[in-house]
């Protein structure tokens, strides 16, 4: 079903494309979204939000376009919740900075989180006094919904934030986010999720999940590079400082005071990305004629294939449940004498494989337990072949059994 799209994706043409397994990481971009990125330079190169000329209001359209179908994709109240940003990092940056915060004020996360849902409850706990406090997941890496509860129990009235990645990029695990928000919110706690590994593999519904905040990648979702999301209630968005205030983000200023232009504005200071808010366009209609269910299939099918050629094999050891239909489209793996940096080099250069090495910024799960050298993770798409996470599996077997 999907392999008849393959050719829409400039990279995969020709005689001998590449396997590309790294799209945890970044996903490859159809040409409808290279094309709509170069017709912003070619088309309409304005300044989206303030000139009214023909480029800017062109560019002015396309942004309304754009929010209006990320809030129908992700069933927002308004498209005024929708706030571009960089990337989810950012996003997640604007929710935990532009906060309020009391010293002591508690907030959750898990053992598995990137660093960009990390990172800033670091340092607002070296800055700001809170208390950030670590929920230990399960042995295979699944979320401990008992231990969860116990933390926010133990938390009380200092419960102020609960902060989850949706789908780790780690391990590929689903968090229950819908029960675990209704356990934060019977405790008085805000909940924010990073979305940036489920927005593009299945069905995101924030009305339903019960959430207040969602951070979201678009060079996840087929779109560009520098381009992200933030969804936000409306009710907290009116009232959360900017991170990056300028430029559009008032309505007037004087030289003593301002009056902060409303929601989305207020938080996308300065000259915008405007054909990457274009591309974004693009990739929204991209990925919306598709139904995630299927794509969530066909990664678990890819998933299955990879995990089965690999998960007998001495001296490799798949994070996470054995199950990959707990993984989704990620295996990622450590390998018990080889560094996975060399073992991803030689798939590149000996199979044209690409998959990604390393700590994927979650350094702090591997530092817990010791693993130097990182992991080595395969991920699928809707893109992705049989015949390749085939050759990706028993590529990387022969090789461990050679140089094991």
């Amino acid at each position: 079903m999907f392999s008849k799209r393959r050719s829409d994706f400039p990279t995969l043409n020709g005689s001998n494309p590449p396997v590309y397994l790294d799209n945890a990481c970044m996903t490859l971009r159809p040409s409808s979204v290279i094309e709509a990125i170069r017709s912003y330079y070619e088309q309409s190169p304005g300044c989206g939000g303030r000139s009214v000329h023909r480029y800017a209001t062109t560019v002015s359209r396309k942004m309304m376009e754009c929010r209006k179908k990320l809030a129908g994709m992700f069933n927002a109240r308004d498209s005024n919740e929708i706030i571009f940003t960089k990337n989810a990092t950012h996003s997640l940056n604007q929710v935990a900075k532009g906060l309020s915060w009391e010293k002591g004020d508690i907030v959750l996360t898990t053992d598995r989180e990137h660093n960009s849902n990390l990172v800033p409850w670091l340092q607002l706990e070296e800055e700001k006094g809170i208390d950030h406090r670590v929920v230990v997941s399960n042995d295979d890496n699944t979320f401990n919904i008992e231990a969860f509860e116990e933390a926010c129990a133990e938390a009380g009235s200092n419960l102020k934030m609960v902060s989850l990645s949706h789908v780790g990029n780690l391990d590929g695990i689903a968090t229950p986010v819908k029960e675990a928000s209704k356990i934060a919110k019977d405790h008085g706690a805000l909940v924010c999720i990073d979305g940036a590994q489920s927005t593009p593999h299945m069905k995101v519904d924030v009305q339903e999940l019960g959430i207040d905040f969602m951070a979201f990648s678009i060079h996840k979702m087929m779109g560009p590079s520098g381009m992200g999301g933030l969804w936000g209630r409306m009710d907290l968005l009116e009232n959360m400082r900017s991170i990056q205030s300028g430029g559009s983000t008032v309505d007037t200023s004087n030289y003593d005071s301002l009056v902060w232009s409303k929601p989305p504005a207020k938080f996308e200071g300065g000259l915008g990305n405007y054909a990457g808010i274009l591309g974004t366009n693009a990739a929204v209609d991209y990925i919306s004629g598709f139904n995630l269910d299927d794509v969530h299939e066909h990664e678990v099918k890819l998933n299955k294939i990879m995990t089965s050629i690999v998960k007998d094999v001495n001296g490799i050891n798949i994070i996470g449940p054995e199950d990959a239909s707990l993984r989704g489209g990620i295996c990622s793996m450590v390998m018990d004498t080889i560094d996975a940096h060399d073992i991803a080099i030689l798939l590149d250069e000996a199979a044209g494989v690409m998959v990604r090495s390393g700590m994927h910024c979650v350094h702090s799960w591997f530092n817990n337990k010791g693993i130097e050298s990182g992991s080595l993770r395969a991920s699928a798409y809707l893109y992705n072949t049989e015949e390749e996470v085939k050759l990706f599996a028993e590529t990387l077997v022969e090789a461990v059994q050679a140089l094991g």
